[in-house]
């Protein structure tokens, strides 16, 4: 069996003071509104946990230097799998701020490049939900919004999808490609919700983001499902939220 242990770091940097950075990678409200899920961060507990949808992870806080370092690591499984997050803030001025952001973890087992690669992949979209956080709706509090189909046929899952909103493109090995480019006004139709209009933020064959003025609004086609990954700043029931886009996902592409 062959495994890998693994380290990926990036630099960031903002026209943004070290707080408002701060804000948005070391509390439950900053972390909500661009990572994984809706986070809670249990200072007294020690502990960051993360719901998205079925999925939820608790993980130890091992570092908490306000303003200057946040770090986070998940328990290990009996096979040795884990995950950690830490984040490095420097302030270069009053107003500017680089943020370092590191991720490592242990991948077991002889499947371990997909699962990597689609990590990075994941992490690569991150950081870019987290660059267009703070520099669209720093301060504002949002929700996290998650819905996904059941295993199955993921490749047809997503060709239904960007039909249904309306960015059907070309084929690619795995379904379709959006038919947008990074920077286009798109208006998306789903059915049964409203319109959404924005700005097209983030693409590859398998993701499609969208920016919008109350959100940043996420569609996927992963490895196991396909589904939603929103961030929302126009509204306050998550739950509600999900319901919408589950039903629309169910309707869409059963």
């Amino acid at each position: 069996m062959t495994s890998h242990a693994f380290e990926d770091a990036a630099e960031l940097s903002f026209e943004l003071t070290p707080d408002a950075v701060w804000n948005a990678i070391a509390t439950g409200p900053g972390l909500t509104s661009w990572f994984m899920g809706a986070t809670e961060v249990d200072r007294e507990q020690g502990v960051v946990r993360t719901r998205m949808g079925d999925y939820s992870q608790d993980s130890t806080i091992v570092a908490d230097d306000p303003g200057r370092r946040f770090a986070f690591r998940g328990a290990e499984a009996p096979d040795g799998r884990f995950f950690a997050m830490e984040f490095l803030i420097e302030a270069r001025d009053s107003s500017s701020t680089v943020l370092r952001i590191v991720s490592s973890g242990f991948l077991p087992g002889d499947d371990w490049e997909d699962e990597y690669e689609a990590m990075v992949a994941g992490g690569r979209q991150y950081r870019h939900t987290l660059v267009e956080y703070l520099e669209h709706f720093s301060g504002r509090p949002g929700i996290a919004v998650a819905a996904s189909t059941p295993l199955g046929d993921n490749d047809r899952r997503w060709v239904a999808m960007l039909a249904d909103l309306g960015v059907a493109g070309s084929e690619s090995p795995r379904g379709g490609r959006p038919d947008v480019a990074v920077g286009d006004a798109v208006a998306l139709a789903p059915t049964g919700l409203e319109p959404i209009t924005g700005v097209v933020d983030f693409v590859t064959a398998e993701t499609l983001g969208v920016r919008s003025a109350d959100g940043l609004l996420r569609f996927f086609r992963g490895h196991w499902a396909a589904g939603v990954g929103h961030h929302l700043f126009g509204e306050t029931d998550a739950a509600a939220a999900a319901a919408r886009w589950q039903a629309w996902l169910d309707a869409v592409a059963a």
